[in-house]
């Protein structure tokens, strides 16, 4: 068994495709009816019809999960992420961990926690 892909709930399909191309570079592989399939196995899902299929309402709007990037150059990013054509929600700009680690976290469009750290050197 393999993990196939992570689902997010939005509530504006097109605005989220855009934000995801524009902030981190993914592509769509796959669109179909309320449904995107994007490059690294993001899956956008419109609200409506998630709450359809599992016959609840939903709140994305939590810090119990996080999407995890990484990126070689963490400072570009910051200045990326201020000039976007979005309003990004911090939950905390550039900032470096006790173990030297560097990391941005921010929220998309929908509530849900993405965090950018730094490519580890190896």
């Amino acid at each position: 068994m393999r993990l196939k892909n992570i689902l997010l709930v939005v509530d504006d399909i097109e605005k989220s495709i855009v934000f995801y191309k524009e902030i981190f570079g993914l592509q769509v592989l796959k669109h179909f009816d309320g449904n995107v399939i994007l490059t690294e196995g993001l899956v956008l899902q419109e609200r409506k019809i998630w709450e359809s299929l599992i016959g609840q309402k939903v709140n994305c709007d939590s810090s119990a999960s996080e999407l995890y990037f990484v990126e070689n150059n963490l400072e570009e990013f910051q200045k990326k992420l201020e000039e976007s054509s979005f309003e990004i929600k911090y939950i905390h700009k550039l900032k470096e961990y006790d173990w030297g680690q560097k990391a941005i976290r921010i929220y998309d469009l929908d509530g849900h926690m993405i965090e950018i750290g730094e490519t580890a050197s190896v």
